[in-house]
């Protein structure tokens, strides 16, 4: 009984033990390792020589169970006869030496280098080791922790890589090319890809520009292989939109290349899968073209239609920069769309009553000190003319939003000028037609304003008397008297 229980303590330190050794030879950092046990050199190869000496090798896994534990019962007496080892207290569960136990992962030969350990220090070894490193997650079994600890090794040797090939040296904060002003990033959690290579950039390792103008990202050894310029140049010079549904041309027209790059693509996707976009109608390579979805312009115009469709890179950066732009003149394009789209002719008349109020908040001291046309600060447009809109306008308008937001501004404006400002008050119009009534004013949904003189009736009264404005008389007789021949009076 007592050389059992011997036994068994010498299987449990010797399995310490070797645990202990089999971390210090999987790590990479060993030396830091041995240091923080308190071990040294000296007691290293002390108890690497009592291992050997005890002949307890538990990588040598041919001997048979029933020899293992002899040979391993006959060491652990002599051990024993050394030092004694202490007794198991009452309860305590006993210490059975299975094959599952002593298995530990200690199957290698860690005493060579360790599997997946694998030190490079230029381009050449790194590639060298990565490859070695993609062979041996082959080889292991699947989904088991060997084959996840490679699998973080394959990904620091990729980022080793990757920051080799771009050092982290100091770059200028700002770079200009193509009109594009690149701005160095100082962002380093955000994932963003490269707009160029078509790659994730990884800000921790890597140093990568954003353009202000159209927000083209790439990493900085990206920097001179653009070819493109900045679209916002384009959208400052001609601010126009492309307003024929999908004018394709044919993928020969562009003689089987991409439209911005010129690689050479094909619709069966060799070499490159070609990619139409539904503004440009033009064919695009996948680097050029990520299948970004976004609204046409000829398409909410000509048909009411705002389903998002895929366009290339290129032209999803000019439409997020034209999206709130003033260039559509709807009575142009499409007088017709008034006759089947309602919110447009309730938004066009709140336009227009807007821009009858604007002369009184010029005028008015009181309202220029409250900046009320700045309620409008997003659509400045609005307050200039009522015939120009912006694909903002009419998402808006399709959705709600536009019509909710200008009845507001457009009752806080009324408010202002027939309630709370006297002298907006007394610039109101008296109806010289029928003499009665309240003040009217010019955006009141009841009046009528005559073209020649800007007077203000009733509707009624308008349209029911067949004479002319009594102002636009008025205004007639005084020119009138003003040039009649003075020739009588110079005679006197």
């Amino acid at each position: 009984m007592q050389r059992a229980r011997r036994r068994q303590d010498g299987h449990r330190r010797a399995s310490e033990e070797v645990q202990d050794l089999a971390a210090v030879w999987l790590s990479k950092e060993s030396l830091s390792l041995l240091a923080k046990k308190g071990w040294d050199a000296m007691e290293y190869d002390e108890k690497l020589a009592r291992f050997r000496q005890a002949h307890l090798n538990p990588f040598n896994k041919q001997l048979g169970p029933r020899q293992h534990e002899q040979g391993a019962g006959e060491e652990a007496l002599d051990v024993a006869s050394e030092e004694a080892p202490p007794q198991l207290r009452p309860g305590e569960p006993e210490f059975r030496c299975t094959e599952r136990v002593m298995d530990l992962g200690l199957s290698e030969d860690h005493f060579s280098r360790p599997v997946g350990l694998f030190l490079a220090s230029d381009l050449q070894q790194l590639r060298q080791a990565i490859e070695e490193c993609k062979q041996v997650i082959l080889e292991l079994p699947e989904h088991s922790e060997k084959q996840k600890d490679a699998v973080v090794r394959l990904i620091h040797l990729r980022l080793k890589l990757q920051e080799l090939k771009d050092p982290s040296d100091e770059e200028p904060n700002i770079r200009v090319l193509l009109e594009h002003r690149f701005y160095k990033e100082k962002s380093k959690s955000v994932k963003q890809a490269c707009d160029k290579c078509n790659t994730i950039i990884w800000g921790l390792i890597q140093t990568w520009y954003t353009c202000t103008g159209c927000y083209y990202r790439c990493h900085s050894k990206c920097l001179n292989l653009i070819s493109k310029p900045c679209v916002r140049s384009k959208v400052s010079h001609q601010a126009e939109y492309e307003l024929n549904i999908c004018p394709e041309t044919g993928l020969d027209s562009q003689d089987y290349r991409c439209a911005e790059c010129r690689a050479p693509i094909s619709l069966r996707g060799v070499p490159s899968e070609a990619r139409q976009c539904d503004y440009t109608g033009q064919y695009y390579c996948s680097h050029c073209h990520w299948n970004d979805l976004a609204i046409i312009p000829a398409r909410v115009v000509h048909n009411w239609d705002f389903e998002p469709r895929k366009v290339s890179r290129c032209s999803m950066r000019y439409l997020a920069l034209m999206v709130s732009r003033p260039v559509l003149r709807l009575r142009e394009i499409n007088p017709l769309l008034f006759n089947y789209v309602e919110e447009l002719v309730e938004i066009r008349k709140l336009r227009q009553d807007i821009l009858l109020m604007k002369p009184y908040f010029i005028t008015c001291k009181e309202a220029m000190e409250a900046r009320l046309l700045l309620q409008l600060q997003d659509r400045q447009h609005f307050v200039e003319n009522d015939e120009m809109y912006s694909v903002q306008d009419l998402l808006d308008a399709h959705t709600g939003r536009l019509g909710c937001s200008l009845t507001e501004t457009h009752t806080l404006f009324a408010k202002h000028i027939k309630l709370d400002c006297e002298r907006c008050q007394a610039k109101g119009f008296v109806c010289e037609l029928c003499r009665e009534g309240d003040v009217l004013f010019p955006f009141d949904s009841h009046t009528s304003v005559c073209t020649d003189c800007s007077a203000v009736f009733h509707r009624d009264c308008y349209y029911d008397n067949s004479t002319t404005c009594p102002k636009c008389a008025r205004l007639t007789l005084r020119k009138q008297s003003l040039f009649q021949d003075p020739a009588p009076d110079v005679d006197a």
